[in-house]
């Protein structure tokens, strides 16, 4: 009896495994783990260490309302300033934002977070939406590189 319960749980963890790995797959802007080094250069774990994109999908940005609201991190959201919600990168993290579309790029502080809707993966405030030039199309694809210090 004790090894059918063994077996049984060995099925389970499987099966949650399976699940999550379909769910990370689906619902993620292809996100990989990041490695620093010495001298701010930005590269992915699996990558060849030229490579400095850390994510690519869609950018968005905040609606109007939220002007004066408090951020995740407890900052007042402005929509002048160049921040971003993300939805796991530390508060504080840098990241150079490329509308692949045009080749424009801003830089922006994360300092809020974001369930991001299927393939977006940044959400920018007005100011960087911009000087990105998309705020026409309310979206646009972009990749990510985190600037380290």
């Amino acid at each position: 009896m004790r090894m059918k319960a063994t077996k049984m749980t060995i099925y389970k963890a499987i099966l949650y495994f399976s699940l999550f790995a379909i769910h990370c797959s689906l619902f993620s802007c292809s996100p990989n783990p990041i490695y620093q080094s010495q001298g701010g250069k930005v590269g992915t774990l699996g990558q060849s260490s030229s490579s400095k994109i850390y994510q690519k999908g869609l950018a968005s940005y905040y609606a109007d309302k939220y002007e004066g609201r408090l951020t995740a991190n407890g900052e007042i959201y402005s929509q002048k300033k160049f921040t971003a919600a993300h939805k796991d990168l530390p508060f504080g993290t840098k990241l150079k934002v490329t509308n692949l579309s045009n080749n424009k790029s801003v830089i922006v502080t994360v300092n809020d977070r974001f369930t991001p809707k299927p393939g977006r993966c940044i959400d920018l405030t007005k100011a960087a939406a911009r000087k990105l030039d998309y705020i026409q199309k309310g979206l646009t694809e972009v990749t990510l590189e985190i600037i380290l210090d």
